[in-house]
């Protein structure tokens, strides 16, 4: 009981948010827990691996001569390892929009401590490895130093978090771009452009399960994106303005195949299908549909987004227990 009141607390408390993005978005958020969590890492008890594909505002057509869609690449990967009490994990992706392209890597550990018969808490730490790239714009002014001309920047940053898991509900809260680091591009004039911050991110994300019958499972899951911008101890530093909601409804049906909805606040409402196959349901794939249904100016109609994940079977006993028998006890 006390677990699903935490657990509509802290849905209300992500219901409050508002709307901005700047690192990438996606709808399959509550089967992406490496990319949101450092300390996701190995919290399932086995290793699994996760790759999705996003094209947001699909084939949406600006005057730039890449396109305006952004498009995304992601895998990621979380093992338990029982000999350092926690597990490890990676993400990489690659987010492309317009002229800027983004390549990140990220590696983790999360520490797992035991909470009541059933929970695990898990503290996690990253380092991340950040490529920002800017390709060539066309400019207004040819002399305007501000405007970069195909320049590139590599800095390092670093990320926290916690994640509770327990077969009933989960929920994670994490910061990243902790080192706020700053990126400089060559410029049409030859000299540098105004650097750039990689602004932190929070994520907070909870879900809850509740076993409708013997069968079906439905799960409502939420996640707040919230982007912190300039300084820690600016007045405005944690002033709530660039934040993006996501909540959603999920049916499992038979552990194997599952449906649901999702809303994202004042962009879109998703529509998700997916299933599982080979033995232990260990292959998971999933499609999710975004339709564009408000604030649709400078978007295109829809976005579309495929994943796959594997999951590998829970490790078992190194050594099998000895069996004994009581015909040489005396």
């Amino acid at each position: 009981m006390k677990g699903r009141l935490l657990a509509t607390l802290l849905l209300t408390a992500v219901a409050g948010s508002a709307v901005a993005q700047q690192q990438p978005q996606f709808s399959h958020y509550a089967f992406n827990g490496m990319y949101l969590n450092p300390a996701y890492a190995g919290i399932k008890g086995q290793g699994e691996f996760t790759a999705i594909g996003r094209y947001q505002y699909y084939n949406y057509k600006a005057t730039l001569d890449r396109g305006g869609e952004p498009k995304t690449y992601m895998l990621s990967g979380s093992l338990p390892v029982r000999a350092i009490g926690g597990g490890v994990g990676f993400n990489v992706y690659r987010d492309e929009i317009a002229q800027s392209d983004i390549t990140s890597a990220s590696l983790s550990y999360s520490k797992h401590f035991k909470v009541g018969d059933e929970g695990l808490l898990g503290v996690g730490v990253q380092g991340i490895y950040n490529n920002w790239h800017r390709g060539n714009y066309r400019a207004v002014d040819e002399n305007d130093p501000n405007v970069p001309a195909n320049g590139s920047d590599n800095k390092f940053d670093a990320g926290i978090g916690v994640w509770y898991e327990s077969p009933s509900w989960y929920a994670g809260l994490s910061v990243n771009n902790l080192l706020r680091s700053e990126y400089k591009f060559q410029s049409v004039t030859g000299g540098e452009t105004m650097p750039v911050n990689a602004e932190n991110h929070a994520y907070l994300t909870v879900g809850y399960n509740f076993q409708v019958t013997d069968n079906i499972v439905l799960t409502p899951t939420a996640v707040a994106k919230m982007v912190f911008v300039g300084k820690f101890g600016d007045s405005k530093k944690f002033s709530f303005d660039n934040n993006s909601l996501d909540a959603g409804l999920r049916a499992t049906f038979s552990e194997k195949y599952w449906g649901g909805v999702g809303y994202r606040y004042g962009e879109s409402l998703t529509g998700m299908i997916g299933g599982s196959v080979l033995k232990d349901n260990a292959l998971r794939i999933g499609y999710a549909f975004d339709w564009i249904a408000f604030n649709q100016d400078a978007r295109a109609f829809s976005s579309h987004e495929i994943m796959l994940s594997y999951r590998l079977p829970k490790p078992g006993l190194a050594v099998r227990p000895a069996i004994r028998t009581p015909r040489y006890s005396f």
